[in-house]
């Protein structure tokens, strides 16, 4: 039988720590390719170190960090890698297509300018100043920086903030295609339906620590909540008095509401509603589980979508 190959990306028993303040607490983590790992947790979760940690811009206190089976410090391991971080600093007066040539020229293999303006959603930028372009619009852009170099792993955080419907399935196909191609990403988002819809597995971070990982049917099994909807004249406000009910609301004329009890409740709400019809049951969904797991609800992004 073949071993599984090596992953592209590891820490091994890692901590880091600010001072007094623990960051990561003896973590475990790889990303391997062909797959999207989702890297999940609330805010000073440690996500962000973990991230600093394997591009090279942070030593661990303890523990192991490769990348590529090598120092993440090396040209030659970051000349393999496309980064795009949630906050970056370019060149306003740069035109897009200079800022494309300038990221090109440090791999030794880059895709040719107008697949990286195609695949990132910019060949009707490439002659717009950086700096006159809207926020969706510059986000754009950095993706087509960070996957210009031909990266084996993509390092994606919060990738689609500030895009619009569109851009955002635009980047999610392009995702998909670097992974269908053999490559990996690690990716962290505030938005769990787009961990849902990418991610292969799943890691949620809390107090340095991880708490839980696999697939996203794996790491929402780790919790008992089902969803129940149904048509049904009973007031969501009601529902959400009665004991083995932890969420309700109403969506027009459905209801939907979380529970740990459904047979305890299913049974309640046909004998209350004997008109109750359309009557759905399924297990909850990551953000159900992140909330459990964490304590913590996803932290909401207060951005408006740009149109870009």
């Amino acid at each position: 039988m073949k071993s599984p190959p090596a992953p592209l990306a590891r820490l091994r028993g890692v901590h880091k720590r600010y001072g007094e303040l623990p960051a990561l607490a003896g973590i475990d983590l790889s990303v391997s390719a062909g797959q999207v790992l989702a890297l999940l947790g609330p805010n000073g979760a440690g996500k962000s170190t973990a991230i600093s940690l394997l591009l090279g811009l942070l030593a661990p206190d303890a523990g192991e960090v490769t990348l590529f089976r090598a120092d993440p410090r090396r040209v030659a391991t970051r000349q393999r890698i496309g980064v795009m971080l949630q906050q970056a600093t370019l060149q306003a007066t740069l035109k897009v297509r200079e800022l494309i040539e300038l990221a090109r020229s440090y791999y030794p293999n880059p895709h040719p300018i107008e697949d990286c303006a195609r695949i990132a959603g910019v060949a009707d930028l490439m002659e717009r100043r950086y700096g006159r372009l809207s926020g969706g619009q510059q986000r754009r852009v950095q993706f087509a920086l960070a996957i210009c170099g031909r990266p084996a792993l993509l390092f994606l955080d919060e990738p689609t903030t500030g895009l619009d419907i569109d851009a955002r399935r635009a980047i999610w196909a392009a995702i998909r295609a670097h992974v269908a191609g053999g490559g990996a990403v690690l990716l962290t988002t505030h938005y769990l339906e787009e961990a849902e819809a990418l991610a292969d597995r799943v890691a949620v971070l809390g107090a340095g620590r991880i708490l839980a990982e696999g697939s996203v049917a794996q790491v929402c099994a780790r919790i008992g909540q089902r969803r129940i909807r149904c048509t049904s004249a009973i007031a969501a406000e009601r529902l959400a008095t009665w004991p083995d009910v932890t969420a309700a609301r109403r969506d027009g004329v459905r209801l939907e509401l979380l529970t740990d009890a459904t047979e305890a409740v299913l049974r309640r709400l046909l004998a209350e509603d004997p008109a109750l019809c359309d009557l759905e049951v399924e297990r909850a969904g990551l953000a159900e589980a992140f909330l459990q797991l964490t304590g913590s609800a996803p932290q909401p992004h207060h951005d408006v979508p740009e149109a870009a």
